[in-house]
């Protein structure tokens, strides 16, 4: 595949992941117009958030498989055609259930999106343009969150119907682009799907989210108790444990365990859950500058722009340096980076400088994380047949980590009191969780080794290139 047309298909591979980003971004403004239009209180409204979440954790693992198994092109234009008709369903909705569905099928089409352009990356990039690739796709989300809070005003001046419509004519663009470009390469002969490993996955993964979600942080250890809360997160156990042993047994597993065998995977799956921290800890940051500054509402969103800005700066930064001196010292640095990001939230106190260097600091080190350097890894050690499994895992394991760490801030916050006290502290037990994660990835293959994988792996044939 020659440079150009590699160009043409990451171009494609762009506006698929930054139409989905910005459809979380996006419905934020739309919010308090939902909640008047369909009479609904504050509670009900978070749904269109949580219910999005869920379908897209539930979504990516079996998505991901389905294009190891049927090909990548067949998968990501089905993930699209979801998307549309649940933006179709909400931008026609007559009640708020019906927004609801139309929530759900679009962040199950969604799951897919992600990992499989990740997956694309890795089956048609060779390795020494993949990092700058995957940073690409990884600044989608910083992007996605500076330039939709603005979107969805302008779109809102015309209904907020715009908002989800406007998703139609962006997805008919991308099919016809991704036809000619998207690898169509498929496993001949594999064994039947793993449908008892899928729904037992897919059940745990939905029980954990919607059991976290419902968590009550101001009154943690009583919610814990509960069995809307508790109770849930056991089963999600419970059914976890019952899904390694339906992988062990199953002819072709949904996730082979072969993929926490080697030490590299199973330290790039630690990164990822912490990488959750960093997402969950962000959530944090308006409030803390309201107890810290006393800044209004409004004011104190804004806040989280320094911290946006860095990561959307520096996921394109670690793919270029990925390419350069491997995922190992990038990792290093952006986990160095967002020890001193979060010790510094923690002791900024009414010091502004402090809390904007310190936000600057957490982006560009959140940027190692959930951008491209674990993709990067993934993709070196993950086999053909896993490649967008493995991106899922990536995808799974940063939204548990961003669940299980967002509920733990909020007990912390809310331990010490709350206010000003409450969030430093909470910061600082953030601080001392991304420093487990930096000597984590001292254990990381150095530059030699990682090399010596990736240029092991097997590559397309001649027949296994997309078709024209």
């Amino acid at each position: 595949m020659d440079t150009q047309h590699r160009n043409r298909l990451l171009t494609v591979l762009f506006l698929g992941v930054l139409m989905a980003a910005l459809d979380i971004a996006i419905v934020g403004p739309a919010l308090p117009t939902l909640r008047d239009y369909f009479a609904i209180d504050d509670r009900a409204a978070t749904w269109l958030f949580t219910i999005y979440v869920l379908f897209h954790l539930v979504g990516t693992p079996l998505m991901a498989k389905l294009s190891d198994t049927f090909g990548r092109r067949a998968v990501y234009q089905a993930d699209l055609l979801l998307f549309a008709l649940g933006s179709l369903t909400v931008a026609l909705a007559p009640t708020f259930s019906v927004v609801l569905v139309g929530r759900a099928v679009q962040g199950f089409g969604s799951g897919g999106i992600f990992p499989v352009a990740s997956a694309v990356i890795g089956d048609t990039f060779p390795p020494e343009k993949r990092g700058s690739a995957l940073g690409l796709i990884g600044a989608v989300f910083g992007l996605a969150f500076l330039i939709g809070p603005v979107l969805g005003g302008i779109l809102l001046l015309f209904g907020w119907r715009w908002l989800f419509a406007v998703n139609l004519p962006v997805v008919a663009v991308i099919m016809v682009m991704a036809a000619p470009l998207l690898p169509t390469r498929r496993v001949e002969g594999r064994p039947p799907f793993d449908w008892a490993g899928m729904t037992t996955l897919g059940v745990a993964l939905a029980a954990l989210t919607y059991g976290l979600n419902q968590l009550d942080t101001t009154h943690f250890w009583q919610s814990l108790l509960t069995w809307r809360v508790g109770g849930l997160a056991l089963l999600a156990l419970v059914l976890l444990g019952l899904f390694v042993r339906i992988e062990r047994r199953a002819a072709d597993p949904v996730i082979h365990l072969r993929l926490f065998k080697t030490r590299q995977l199973v330290i790039a799956g630690a990164l990822a859950f912490g990488g959750g921290l960093g997402e969950a800890v962000a959530v944090f940051v308006p409030a803390y500058a309201i107890a810290a500054f006393g800044v209004g509402k409004s004011t104190a969103s804004f806040l989280l722009m320094p911290m946006v800005l860095a990561l959307a700066v520096g996921a394109p930064l670690a793919g270029k340096f990925l390419d350069r001196v491997g995922s190992r010292s990038v990792i290093l640095a952006g986990t160095s980076m967002l020890t001193l990001g979060m010790l510094g939230l923690g002791i900024a106190g009414a010091s502004w400088v402090l809390f904007i260097g310190a936000l600057i600091l957490a982006g560009l080190g959140l940027s190692a994380l959930v951008g491209a350097p674990l993709r990067y890894i993934m993709l070196a050690e993950a086999s053909l047949e896993d490649r967008a499994v493995a991106q899922a895992l990536i995808v799974i394991l940063t939204g548990v980590g961003q669940l299980v760490s967002g509920a733990t801030i909020g007990a912390v916050i809310d331990s010490v009191g709350g206010g000003t006290a409450g969030y430093a502290t909470a910061y600082s037990v953030a601080a001392v969780a991304a420093f487990g994660l930096l000597f984590l990835a001292l254990w990381l293959k150095k530059r030699p080794a990682e090399l010596a994988a990736l240029n092991g792996q097997t590559r397309f044939t001649q027949a296994e290139k997309p078709a024209s």
